[in-house]
């Protein structure tokens, strides 16, 4: 989607502070943290949001906690905890429709969140 901004991050038509990246996905720094570590970690394919992602693509959504975790324990997050977020629709928050996951850590979380 040429005006999806992650599609146009992951084109490089857009800057971001990238952390990962392979074949199938990219992860990047959150230019507006919600914690003192706020990655998130997207497919390459667009896909708006997790009720467009079709069952055959299953392995890939596996791949971008795997790379989410896999970050989490570079940046040594792990020992502590951190929170991984997919938000599906505008009702459940999210404002940018390409797929994406939240990797959050660096600070105490509450639950339920507010």
């Amino acid at each position: 989607m040429s005006d999806c901004l992650f599609c146009r991050i992951g084109k490089r038509e857009l800057p971001a502070k990238i952390v990962f990246e392979d074949a199938l996905s990219l992860a990047f720094d959150d230019i507006t943290p919600q914690a003192p570590h706020h990655v998130l970690v997207i497919p390459r394919a667009h896909f708006a949001t997790l009720d467009d992602v079709p069952a055959s693509e299953a392995p890939l959504l596996g791949h971008l906690v795997t790379i989410a975790a896999r970050i989490a324990r570079e940046r040594g997050l792990a020992a502590d905890g951190y929170r991984l977020v997919a938000n599906c629709r505008a009702g459940a928050g999210q404002s940018v429709f390409h797929v994406h996951l939240h990797l959050l850590g660096g600070r105490s979380f509450h639950w339920p969140p507010g």
